[in-house]
């Protein structure tokens, strides 16, 4: 069934013939008294039916397009079931595991940290703030203080979202203004931070982003750095989206190594199986301080330092799937070179999307490519300035409802764009091509529907 899936891939649609109400009808089936057996396996290609795949023509959001070699793997981490919480629960799973970090913490220049897999960039941004607040403002015993973030104003969702849950507020969350190439901008962040010591307020972490979800940005890591040194405040990267490029532009993302804490996922650009995120630290220390706590029937009883190890105390998860067999097994298949030619090849096709854009005289391109994401969008003669924004919504939702390519949305400085990324391994400069076709026709059928 897999390779049937997989050998008939780009030929599927790009987003499946099915609707809420009809997902709900199939799947909503009553719990069976008696089981199914093989009737239940055959209906697996059901679930197919109705999925969004990554096929060669997917670029929405940033989602890498799964590596087969590494799914293998993680069909043989279920058949095990092992439980990743310590070396004692599972020995090989945490040796390899430790490994893996130590490999994503050499890729992205950052040698010698320490960390652990997780569920996603979220969950790894989440335990890196924690790590900041535990370090200047501690909360575990007594609770949380209000307390200042300061991130750039294209920062992702899920910054706002691990300030609101560790009490920090979000109100206190600073979003700093960005440039041109809308990274956040060194001096108006030193302003922020100047102006709320004056005023009286506790700062803990700055934020920078080493690959915005929006366009791609990086900040200027170096200098912000060198703030965060100046002023004792914790620095954490978001590089979910874009560190892990640093394998084949390791000058882009210079600086890296001065973070405190640093997200990652190799569910983006090492094509893995969702799900397999990775956050990094530079001191284990803080890490314990922020997540050991062990009750007695937990408590490891070796002495030996790599058989006494245990992720519990350097992560908030306990139940911990064997996430790294699939990391392991794929980047020793493949090996360095295969992935950093991958993700120069999916620069090089954001670059090809971007010179097409700009030869086709109805399209509008709204952001820098610095990393893969292009945004952009239709700029009809007869659509006013105000009527853009619900044009290009009309258009998105038609390139979806004709199924031949995928992508998604961007909010760039209030202006609507379509946005594609490319994190997909399986694409081609003739599935690049098609874009601009498929926008084009898109376009041309919404404004035919509108009314005269």
């Amino acid at each position: 069934m897999c390779a049937d899936f997989l050998g008939t891939l780009d030929t599927r649609p790009s987003f499946p013939r099915t609707s809420g109400e009809e997902t709900a009808r199939t799947f909503s089936q009553p719990w069976v008294e008696a089981g199914v057996h093989e009737e239940a396996l055959s209906e697996l290609t059901i679930v197919i039916e109705h999925s969004r795949l990554l096929s060669p023509r997917s670029f929405g959001y940033v989602l890498g397009s799964g590596d087969p070699i590494g799914a293998i793997a993680d069909l043989l981490a279920s058949v095990i079931n092992q439980n990743v919480t310590a070396w004692r629960t599972a020995p090989a799973a945490a040796a390899i595991e430790r490994t893996v970090v130590g490999w994503l913490a050499e890729a992205v220049g950052c040698t010698g940290f320490g960390g652990s897999l997780c569920g996603g960039g979220s969950s790894a941004n989440l335990m890196g703030i924690a790590m900041a607040r535990e370090a200047s403002l501690p909360a575990n015993r007594t609770g949380a203080q209000p307390a200042v973030v300061y991130a750039s104003e294209q920062v992702h969702m899920s910054i706002p979202r691990a300030v609101g849950l560790l009490g920090l507020g979000r109100e206190n969350l600073r979003l700093i203004p960005t440039d041109g190439e809308f990274r956040m901008i060194p001096r108006d962040l030193e302003d922020a931070i100047v102006r709320d010591r004056r005023e009286g307020r506790k700062a803990v972490a700055i934020v920078a982003s080493a690959g915005t979800v929006n366009t791609g940005a990086v900040d200027p890591i170096p200098e912000i750095a060198g703030i965060a040194h100046q002023y004792g405040l914790w620095l954490h990267v978001d590089g979910a989206y874009g560190a892990l490029a640093a394998l084949a532009i390791p000058e882009k993302f210079r600086g890296l190594v001065e973070a405190d804490s640093l997200s990652l996922d190799a569910h983006k650009w090492l094509y893995q199986p969702v799900d397999c995120g990775c956050v990094l630290f530079r001191n284990p220390e803080a890490a314990s301080t922020a997540f050991a706590f062990v009750g007695e029937y937990a408590r490891v009883l070796n002495e030996d330092p790599a058989e006494s190890f245990a992720f519990f105390d350097e992560s908030i998860e306990q139940s911990r799937r064997f996430r790294a067999l699939k990391l392991w097994f794929a980047l020793r298949y493949h090996g360095r070179a295969a992935f950093r030619e991958a993700i120069t090849l999916d620069m090089a096709h954001a670059r090809r999307l971007a010179e097409n854009i700009r030869r086709t005289p109805e399209l509008e391109l709204l952001a820098p490519v610095e990393l893969s994401a292009v945004c952009f969008r239709v700029r009809p003669p007869t659509v006013s300035e105000d009527g853009l924004n619900d044009f290009n919504l009309r258009v998105l939702r038609r390139v979806i409802e004709r199924r031949h390519v995928y992508f998604s949305n961007a909010s760039i400085r209030g202006k609507f764009a379509l946005r594609c990324c490319f994190v997909n391994h399986r694409t081609t400069d003739h599935d690049v091509d098609a874009i601009v076709d498929e926008v084009v026709d898109a376009a041309r059928e919404v404004h035919h529907s509108l009314p005269r």
